[in-house]
């Protein structure tokens, strides 16, 4: 059986050539609201786990400045390549781009013993194995009073859009009429409301918990349903097929989209953010 993180480092590798198209209207917005969100400030020293090509990571590495360090972790290095020189173009000396396992990542000696200031996660938690472990993991490399935050998909999100991908897709892969959905394959049904991801942060050592409701609801253009498709896990609908069929479920996507009456594709997404808490070291 193949890895599940080999598995999301092909996934969103093969979607890199259009993974960026997304960055203005899906990845960019939640990225820069999750920054602000957690309130960094310059010199601080920043975790940016499953950062993919840096749409939370960039922001933060512009808000804590030259003093300040963030380090962008994922397993998808064509991402991470994106990430890079985008980091370059704007002349950010102070992010790292680095292809590793955030489950098992290890600060190097330039953080603080206490820990980092900040830890981000937009979009990727429910990705991580053992969902809940790997994160409370991740909350122990943060300092006592630093900050956590995550985006995830409120709940229904995506749903509309997604049920027509694979509608369509199974008429060329008739095995993906099996294929779980992202919420049901994935933790996230249980953290998809702001109610559920706060009492999740809370558990996870976390106080001050204050989760945002961000709508994001996009007018469902050729473009931008494509590039949802070829730029996402949702690429994975796309496997063996060759470019002709390809090209054929495109046009049959594209189609069904207007016969169904989808004008609007909804992107809301919750932005949760909290302060990590220490209990008082015993004497």
């Amino acid at each position: 059986m193949a890895d599940p993180i080999d598995q999301v480092a092909r996934t969103f590798d093969d979607a890199s050539d259009r993974f960026d198209r997304l960055t203005a209207t899906v990845w960019g917005p939640a990225g820069q609201s999750l920054v602000f969100a957690l309130r960094l400030h310059p010199g601080d020293t920043v975790l940016d786990a499953c950062c993919g090509a840096g749409a939370s990571a960039l922001p933060a590495a512009a808000a804590v400045g030259p003093t300040g360090r963030v380090h962008a972790v994922d397993v998808a290095a064509d991402l991470l390549e994106l990430g890079r020189l985008t980091a370059e173009e704007r002349a950010l000396q102070n992010i790292d781009f680095v292809c590793a396992d955030a489950t098992t990542w290890e600060p190097p000696s330039s953080v603080p013993e206490a820990g980092y200031d900040a830890l981000a996660i937009s979009y990727g938690v429910f990705f991580l194995p053992h969902m809940d472990a790997s994160f409370a993991r991740l909350v122990g490399l943060v300092r006592h009073g630093g900050r956590v935050g995550v985006t995830v998909w409120r709940a229904g999100a995506m749903t509309e859009f997604t049920a027509v991908v694979f509608d369509v897709a199974t008429r060329y892969s008739p095995a993906l009429a099996d294929r779980q959905s992202l919420r049901d394959r994935t933790p996230l049904h249980r953290i998809d409301t702001p109610e559920t991801l706060e009492a999740w942060l809370a558990a996870a050592g976390c106080h001050s918990v204050q989760v945002d409701v961000m709508p994001n609801l996009l007018p469902a253009t050729d473009e931008l349903c494509w590039n949802l498709v070829v730029g996402t896990g949702l690429h994975s609908v796309l496997e063996g097929l060759d470019e002709p069929a390809v090209e054929a479920l495109r046009q049959d996507l594209l189609t069904e989209i207007t016969e169904r009456g989808l004008h609007t594709i909804d992107a809301t997404t919750l932005v949760g953010t909290a302060t990590v808490r220490r209990p008082p070291a015993t004497v």
